[in-house]
């Protein structure tokens, strides 16, 4: 993995935050919903971003920071969230209905030339049916991820002062 060179100007880590999914498909919604409940504690050094999928455009977001986070809804991971770091991928495969994190770090590496230290946070969700509405176990979910997010997030600002 290779970090991008410089941090901020000021010395902070620069970093994005991806949340991705669908908010008319209940629980699928939950990366949008984080990201969302990111960007209101308006960090100067954090960006955030919330799209339905991730495209490979955003490669070029992801070489801009030095650190960044893909939050998405998990039909199948651990309760409540689990966190898991990530590599840019050997070979870049993709299909216009899906492309995997380790696919943009990989896009951001080849035509960007860099590819920052990643992680994919999982928010556990359970219903995922055609409505607008998170259910309530995954909102429980969701404030316990963002609050571990909020804490790491918190550490770098620690560290870099």
């Amino acid at each position: 993995m290779t970090t991008m060179e410089s941090p901020s100007h000021d010395g902070r880590k620069r970093i994005l935050v991806l949340g991705y999914g669908n908010p008319g498909r209940e629980d699928d919604g939950l990366g949008p919903a984080a990201a969302r409940e990111i960007e209101r504690m308006g960090w100067e050094n954090v960006t955030v971003c919330d799209n339905y999928q991730l495209v490979i455009e955003d490669a070029a977001d992801v070489a801009e920071a030095d650190a960044v986070w893909f939050v998405d809804a998990s039909r199948t991971g651990l309760e409540p969230f689990e966190i898991r770091p990530l590599w840019p991928a050997h070979t870049i495969e993709f299909t216009t209905h899906l492309v995997r994190p380790e696919v943009i770090l990989a896009l951001a590496k080849v035509y960007f030339g860099r590819s920052p230290e990643a992680y994919l946070l999982g928010i556990r969700g359970y219903q995922f049916e055609f409505h607008e509405r998170l259910s309530d176990d995954a909102k429980e979910n969701l404030k316990l991820a963002v609050d571990a997010l909020a804490g790491r997030i918190r550490e770098w600002e620690v560290a870099s002062k």
